[in-house]
């Protein structure tokens, strides 16, 4: 099933998502779903709260998480990763500068920094439990996705100035003034 995407200006968007207790949400089915949504959009990754569903479950396209020096170019299948009530170990003091965007607020990128490395606890979907570490891009998308969980988006990061000079941007996402090749869900 693909899901429409939640706009910017929803207020799921902005709240801390819950655990998932074992047993209570068929995870397999709802992250098979959201795998579906992201690949057919396509992006990096997608969030519970940008469906609708404010429970800690983030879903990322694997070839986001590998490394930047990978030269090879043949085009390789979608593959998702499924991180279920995750949690932040370790961020790395250093911070790189990483380009980034939203489905929740599609047009627009920016800038922003964040730590270039960091250690994440999660759950699959057969619930056993996985600590990795992420370096760089990879590092990037899933802080992203990991934000939309606490209640954070991108722009945040902005410096104030440069926020309110998308507030014209985001007003326009928020009334549904925007064009995407998918499936939103606006705030009325």
């Amino acid at each position: 099933m693909i899901y429409p995407i939640v706009a910017y200006g929803d207020p799921i968007l902005r709240k801390r998502a819950e655990d998932i207790e074992k047993g209570t949400l068929d995870v397999k089915k709802l992250s098979a779903d959201m795998l579906e949504t992201l690949f057919a959009i396509p992006g990096a990754g997608l969030a519970a709260p940008q469906i609708g569903q404010a429970v800690r479950l983030f879903v990322v396209d694997a070839r986001a998480l590998q490394d930047d020096d990978d030269e090879d170019e043949t085009p390789r299948p979608p593959i998702g990763k499924v991180f279920i009530n995750p949690q932040m170990l370790e961020t790395d003091e250093d911070e790189g500068l990483f380009e980034e965007g939203c489905l929740s607020m599609p047009g627009f990128t920016a800038r922003i920094f964040r730590p270039v490395s960091v250690k994440i606890r999660y759950f699959d979907t057969d619930w056993n439990e996985h600590i990795d570490e992420y370096e760089d891009r990879a590092a990037s998308v899933v802080q992203h996705e990991y934000d939309h969980l606490e209640g954070k988006l991108f722009t945040d990061y902005l410096p104030p100035l440069k926020r309110q000079l998308l507030k014209k941007k985001l007003s326009d996402i928020t009334k549904g003034n925007v064009r995407v090749n998918y499936k939103m869900k606006f705030v009325k």
